[in-house]
This record gives C-alpha cells, structure tokens and sequence, in this order.
C-alpha cells in the first residue's frame, strides 16, 4: 500500500474519532423509560456548570394534549410542570436545571396524560 494511502486513512480515522467524541459530551446519561400505554419517554441528564441539566421528553403521536410533569432528585420533587404535545411529532420536551448534591443522584421523571397513562424514567448522575 502506498504511504500516501496509509496516511489519508490515518487521517480519515482521527478525523472520524474526532466528530464522534464531539458528537457526544462526556458524562452525559440517557435513558428510556416505561409508558403504560403506547406513548415512549426519554431522560438525559447532563452537567451544567456543576449542576445536573435534565431533559426529558415524552412522544404521544398527538397534538395538543396537556401532560402533568414531575422531576425529582433523591425522591424530592424539585420541579412541578404542565407541559403540552407539540406538532409535527406530537410530542414534547421539558427542561430544567437541577442542584447537583455531593454523591450520586438519582434523577426521575413522571409524566402523566388526562387519560390516565403515565409514562416514567429514572437515571442516576
């Protein structure tokens, strides 16, 4: 093989190595949770200037329905919301940004529909 080939390829795979640990921030948690009904659930938790940053989102396939939404740390609500399923997905995304405790902590979100479903994810940061 040519040393010019060898070193393009060298090259392509640092560069490759390079994109994919961008791509993706160190320390970062993603989860998928439980629905009772056909919806799905997502959670990420993330650092943010020495706090935990949580996202979760929960995909319904349908517009404009109004969910009650929970985050918790350590079994302690810390945020209490409504959120409500945008288009095109039906879907939407709550984000906030958490107290970090000294240790491990455990992170969760309930979500629940007027209909009753409950959709839940717990990842610990």
């Amino acid at each position: 093989m040519p040393k010019g080939t060898i070193v393009g390829l060298c090259i392509g795979v640092a560069a490759m190595t390079a994109a994919g640990a961008a791509a993706a921030k160190d320390g970062d948690v993603r989860v998928r949770g439980t629905c009772t009904q056909a919806s799905t659930v997502k959670l990420k938790l993330s650092d943010e200037d020495g706090r935990i940053e949580a996202e979760a989102e929960v995909d319904q396939n349908r517009n404009g329905v109004s969910w009650n939404v929970e985050i918790s740390r350590n079994g302690t609500v810390v945020a209490r919301t409504t959120a409500v399923t945008q288009p095109p997905s039906g879907s939407f995304e709550v984000r906030r940004v958490i107290s970090n405790a000294p240790g491990p902590d455990t992170v969760s979100v309930l979500a629940t529909s007027p209909s009753g479903e409950r959709c839940t994810a717990r990842a610990t940061f």
